[in-house]
């Protein structure tokens, strides 16, 4: 692989991606709306090409990917238009990467696994998803195993890192830095996994860079699944924070629904915080080496960290991240 399209590039998986394949000497076409965010994050970059356009207009895509060898899909549209817009988009990137003879590597999620009920997951689990989310991510699958286009799907647990923004974990950290009460979505008894951005940004580029990884599922689990109360734990050792954390639950999910259509959006996928899919990566393992990461610490000090320097409240945090 000599130059990459990677498409959601500003967001935190995306961003992770462009970082790693730099990293390896990889010649990069950063794709996402935001020409402004694009620059800030990428234009002192040499091998970042920054491409600002809509991954659903066919003809901005096709320029973006002249040339490149696997495209990247790392894009996280909002909940409440995924019906509409992740096949036509599958779609438009299967139509171009045949005419570039390009591979297509996903960036995909645990939702077509549905509810699953053993210790830990591997790709060959059947997957009957039991909800809209996840039907419309097996559909994706489907449509790239039916086409003619090399194809690598990776599947990863919620993430956290740096610009990963759309994410439950999220919803905890921006509160923290603020210094205001914040929500934990979910039981805190409940072990649940996270992925660091660049740890799953580490072990796809691997698997991206060899032929015999293609036409493949693969599962990248984070270091362990962990308690919202360890966390929790974690946070306040790191910061000092002493507010309150609230639980989120399912019920309070559903009710927030009835004004937010995101909320709404989200109650059906409040099962995993009940009945976690926890990933094995025994195939990664065995075939590639050891699945890359990062202690649960020392990700959420990183994680903070930028947060803290991104965000214009910062000044009423009680204490710096511990060094």
């Amino acid at each position: 692989m000599k130059k990459a399209l990677v498409l959601g590039a500003s967001g935190g998986m995306g961003y992770a991606l462009v970082r790693e394949l730099v990293s390896r000497g990889v010649d990069v076409v950063a794709f996402a709306r935001g020409k402004e965010k694009l620059k800030a994050l990428f234009e002192k970059e040499s091998k970042v090409t920054i491409y600002a356009g809509d991954v659903l207009t066919e003809g901005e895509v096709s320029q973006a990917a002249q040339g490149v060898d696997v495209i990247f899909h790392a894009i996280n549209f909002p909940y409440p238009v995924w019906n509409v817009t992740h096949l036509i988009c599958m779609d438009i990137l299967i139509r171009i990467a045949e005419a570039q003879q390009a591979k297509i590597a996903l960036v995909d999620n645990i939702y077509a696994y549905g509810a699953q009920h053993k210790e830990k997951i591997s790709e060959d689990a059947q997957k009957e998803p039991h909800t809209k989310k996840g039907e419309i991510r097996l559909a994706m699958e489907d449509k790239l195993k039916d086409s003619n286009v090399p194809s690598l799907i990776v599947h990863f647990p919620d993430f956290y890192g740096p610009y990963a923004e759309n994410t439950m974990l999220y919803e905890t950290l921006k509160n923290v830095v603020r210094n205001k009460s914040a929500n934990f979505v979910g039981g805190v008894q409940v072990a649940r996994e996270y992925l660091y951005t660049f740890d799953g940004a580490k072990a796809m580029v691997e698997l991206a860079l060899r032929d015999d990884a293609y036409n493949q599922n693969w599962n990248i689990p984070a270091v362990y699944p962990i308690t919202g109360g360890e966390v929790i734990k974690m946070i306040r050792e790191e910061t000092g924070y002493q507010k309150s954390i609230r639980t989120v639950s399912k019920t309070m999910i559903r009710f927030l629904g009835m004004f937010q259509p995101f909320m709404k959006e989200m109650v059906e996928m409040m099962y995993l915080t009940e009945t976690p899919v926890i990933l094995s990566g025994k195939k990664y393992e065995t075939e590639i080496g050891p699945v890359p990461t990062t202690p649960y610490q020392e990700g959420i000090k990183a994680t903070l960290k930028w947060m803290m320097e991104k965000d214009s409240k910062v000044s009423s945090m009680p204490t710096t991240i511990n060094r």
